[in-house]
């Protein structure tokens, strides 16, 4: 996300009154990137979804059963991740719309139905997300939230593990 945008997405978050401790000015900063997490799991989710429905080829059903485990477990993370900011004080930014006009992970191709390409496609979503997690860590270390940092922490070896999963479809190859 460019810093206007984030910037302009601070600035239109409503804060509610809270107990939390965290000072306000990093509250905001908090829920602004916690927002922008959202936006992109709730991505993830739909491109695992996505490769889900249209797997074809003969590793379907052990592709069609672990996109839809995964799928399950990021929806989990969303869940976690909105509650985070509004502990904060903050609104969770969850819709389709604004997922769809912030994440920054990359388009899923809606022309593949490949096994293989649907792993390299989910493989390369996952480990986007991963990164991005591990970013947020170090942003909320930065702005002393050690609660969403170990969140963050939780979410990204999740996904990481979800990632070994889905590559270790094309690991035997090489």
């Amino acid at each position: 996300m460019k810093n206007g945008d984030r910037k302009k997405m601070m600035e239109s978050t409503t804060m509610y009154e809270t107990e939390n401790d965290l000072p306000k000015a990093d509250r905001v900063e908090l829920i602004s990137l916690i927002n922008q997490r959202l936006a992109d799991v709730i991505d993830l989710k739909t491109q695992i979804k996505q490769a889900h429905w249209n797997v074809k080829g003969p590793h379907f059903i052990g592709l069609h059963e672990l996109f839809d485990d995964i799928a399950e477990d990021v929806e989990k993370y969303a869940d976690m991740i909105a509650e985070r900011a509004v502990q904060l004080g903050g609104i969770a930014l969850g819709t389709v719309r604004v997922s769809a006009g912030r994440s920054v992970l990359d388009e899923y191709p809606l022309d593949i139905a490949d096994g293989s390409a649907h792993v390299e496609a989910v493989a390369r979503a996952l480990s986007t997300f991963g990164r991005e997690a591990r970013m947020t860590i170090d942003e909320a270390n930065a702005l002393d939230d050690a609660d969403t940092a170990d969140m963050f922490t939780e979410i990204s070896r999740a996904i990481d593990k979800w990632l070994w999963f889905v590559e270790a479809h094309t690991q035997a190859s090489r």
